[in-house]
């Protein structure tokens, strides 16, 4: 299979015990001995009828994704009488599992390079696995628990299938930062509510399409444009040297910066000021070899190649040493909008490097703002 066939990567792996404890009354079901109290009621847990509600919203996308299950009943179980693909990793002993085989699951699947983790479960699990995710790694609760505060979850089962659905169809999905918060179940019985903050982690939500961007017109483009520029800035940080590509979007951020820009080359600035202009391939190797970099480039209108046309500077050996978790690429949702659903392209010269860059992208779109963009 090529890169530009390349399926949808899902990583999926459920907690089985969650939300057993809800019918039995007993506030959750972190603590393994009411797990037990629970199961002796009589009580069963929905994971695998919640989470197969899911799995067969996506039948009619079947041919564009590609499961990596954990095993057994943490994954594996909810797909094998379904119409997809899938990969099954890891084992599970002869115990009860615990908040400790969710985080090996997801540490395997990230380690298989997953596009998104699929979870089915409540609170509980989401801060076991908000413990172990790596930043940027997108992520998508199937609720399932008890406890249901943190804001990673879809509404429903179908809702968390169609939001799979549109990313594998290539739609613009804006994806946010969304809190973990987990009650201390204790507490919750003796009717105090404890909610404690585990941390964030990056999920996709309902496309929020700025109604500027889509009426067109110079003066709405220009202020996309500087919220854009705003964002990048606002997040710069000192003693790194940023690699800026070549075009519009890109030189608005210079412009904000007050800098000369060379709108067809790549210029790189640090702390405020302009380090090289025009910089060639081997002076931007020699100079990210020495010191900390990230590399900001923005798509080409129409065609969707992010490297590879027009910035031929940034080659192979230059992304490797900046390291692709330093990309940033930026652009307007209605230049992204205007590629009617196709991937980002890649054209480094190194075909390993482009599989590498295969996947889910974040793309800075506004201040704040970014959706998910297929790689191919």
């Amino acid at each position: 299979m090529t890169a530009s066939e390349r399926r949808l990567r899902v990583g999926l792996v459920m907690n089985p015990v969650a939300g057993i404890g809800g019918p039995a009354a007993l506030k959750g079901s972190d603590d393994p001995h009411l797990v037990n109290q629970a199961r002796l009621s009589g009580s069963k847990s929905k994971v695998l009828e919640r989470t197969g509600i899911t799995i067969k919203g996506l039948a009619d996308v079947k041919d564009k994704i590609e499961f990596v299950a954990y095993t057994g009943e943490m994954g594996e179980a909810a797909l094998i009488n379904s119409v997809h693909r899938y990969k099954v990793l890891g084992e599970i002993g002869q115990h009860t599992t615990s908040n400790e085989d969710t985080r090996r699951a997801v540490e395997l699947l990230q380690s298989a390079s997953v596009d998104i983790i699929l979870f089915a479960g409540g609170d509980g699990t989401a801060g076991d696995i908000c413990d172990v995710i790596k930043p940027g790694q997108v992520v998508l609760g199937i609720p399932c628990g008890v406890k249901m505060h943190s804001g990673v979850f879809a509404n429903n089962p179908v809702a968390a299938g169609k939001i799979i659905s549109d990313i594998a169809l290539g739609k613009l999905t804006t994806v946010t930062d969304a809190e973990v918060r987990d009650i201390d179940e204790q507490a919750f019985r003796a009717g105090i509510v404890q909610a404690k903050f585990r941390g964030e982690m990056t999920v996709p939500e309902e496309l929020r399409y700025i109604q500027q961007t889509k009426s067109g017109g110079k003066e709405v483009e220009a202020l996309v444009l500087q919220e854009i520029a705003a964002d990048v800035i606002d997040n710069m940080k000192p003693g790194i040297q940023y690699l800026l590509g070549s075009g519009s979007t890109t030189a608005a951020i210079m412009e904000s910066l007050h800098l000369e820009n060379t709108l067809l080359g790549v210029d790189v600035v640090k702390d405020g000021e302009l380090v090289l202009v025009d910089a060639t391939e081997t002076q931007l190797f020699s100079l990210v070899e020495s010191s900390p970099s990230k590399i900001i480039i923005t798509v080409i209108g129409g065609q969707g190649h992010i490297f590879g046309r027009g910035n031929q500077q940034l080659s192979s050996r230059v992304i490797r040493a900046v390291g692709l978790e330093n990309l940033n690429v930026i652009a307007t949702k209605t230049k992204l909008e205007d590629l009617q659903g196709k991937p980002l392209l890649v054209d480094t010269g190194d075909p390993s490097l482009d599989e590498e860059l295969a996947g889910l992208l974040r793309v800075t779109t506004g201040y704040e703002d970014s959706v998910l963009c297929r790689v191919s």
